[in-house]
């Protein structure tokens, strides 16, 4: 399979939808300004949300936009290119992202997507309620401060936790000009905000933050960073003992009634090498998702798919997380 060549078939089983409930699962989202809970779809179902627009002024920047419906820095700058993100245009178009493939992943407890720089929470159903999904966006650590990857746990939960800086940090606070001491009490100064929950993994949380602008960027030391407003409301719901899978997934694939979808985002900076040739990462990636459906070595002519070549280019040249439907 040629990268110049991205036009292929492949056989997959029929997948049962209607179009009116696959409607449904896609703008089922919380009232209010931000749509980040949404109804869990059935399982061979990946993708939520709709993308919508708003308009910017001079009054607010494209970082204000994008903490009103709760999207991160990157996020917000990569849907929309043209807009500047500190003087956008009176009245100009801005893409809002909120649609999403649900990463490849148990869908239990919370998933951290770090090239992505978003996190998913699937709390368990209450009792005639049904699933949801809630995600958020996220800072993650700097390529010299890599946030880990694995399956771990929430240990412990703090409220106004205070910080012990390590000192690899004051070190480097010091070469900076700034001085750090032994330990930052709680409080509006504190890094780590008024919420934090410790993982698994010495060393690394998921908290808050009195840098509200940085989050949505490979801005940390290593620790999952949020809005104060989002971890506070994630804080209360999320149990001790909660499993946390943090993944490394910049190609994401989909699928919603009978359409595949791809959700491309740039790789790690460490891991560029290995997306020189992004465009076979991706080919190779769908041809796997094609043939793990059910059915896919069995003759079904009139089931069969093709890839769009001209979306797939574009979702590859782009690269802005948005999920696109690749197949005709």
């Amino acid at each position: 399979m040629k990268p110049n060549q991205p036009q292929i078939h492949k056989n997959h089983a029929f997948r049962r939808h209607t179009g009116a409930s696959v409607l449904a699962l896609c703008l089922l989202a919380s009232a209010g300004s931000n749509a980040e809970t949404f109804i869990l779809p059935p399982a061979d179902v990946d993708v939520i949300g709709q993308v919508t627009y708003t308009e910017a002024g001079r009054d607010n920047t494209l970082l204000d936009i994008a903490r009103r419906f709760d999207i991160g820095q990157n996020e917000i700058l990569l849907a929309n290119p043209e807009v500047d993100r500190w003087l956008p245009a009176d009245h100009s178009k801005v893409v809002i992202p909120n649609r999403y493939v649900i990463p490849k992943a148990e869908r239990t407890g919370v998933v951290i997507n770090l090239p992505e720089m978003r996190l998913y929470y699937f709390p368990k159903a209450k009792d005639g309620q049904r699933p949801v999904l809630i995600t958020h966006p996220i800072s993650v650590g700097r390529m010299d401060w890599s946030s880990p990857l694995g399956n771990t746990s929430i240990v412990s939960k703090q409220t106004d936790p205070s910080w012990t800086p390590p000192e690899s940090i004051k070190k480097e606070a010091l070469a900076d000009g700034r001085f750090l001491p032994d330990v930052v009490p709680g409080g509006p100064d504190n890094p780590l905000g008024r919420f934090a929950m410790r993982l698994g993994i010495p060393g690394y949380l998921i908290h808050s933050t009195n840098k509200p602008y940085g989050v949505g960027m490979r801005v940390t030391h290593g620790c999952i960073r949020m809005y104060p407003e989002d971890i506070e409301g994630l804080f209360a719901d999320i149990p001790v003992g909660t499993s946390v899978q943090l993944v490394n997934q910049p190609i994401k694939l989909g699928w919603m009634a009978d359409g595949l979808f791809v959700e491309l985002h740039p790789p790690l900076e460490e891991d560029e090498p290995q997306y020189q040739d992004y465009m076979q990462r991706v080919l190779d990636a769908v041809a796997d998702m094609l043939a793990s459906q059910p059915g896919a070595g069995e003759l079904n002519s009139d089931r069969r798919l093709s890839l769009n070549g001209e979306a797939l280019r574009q979702a590859v040249e782009e690269k802005n997380g948005i999920p696109l439907l690749i197949t005709r």
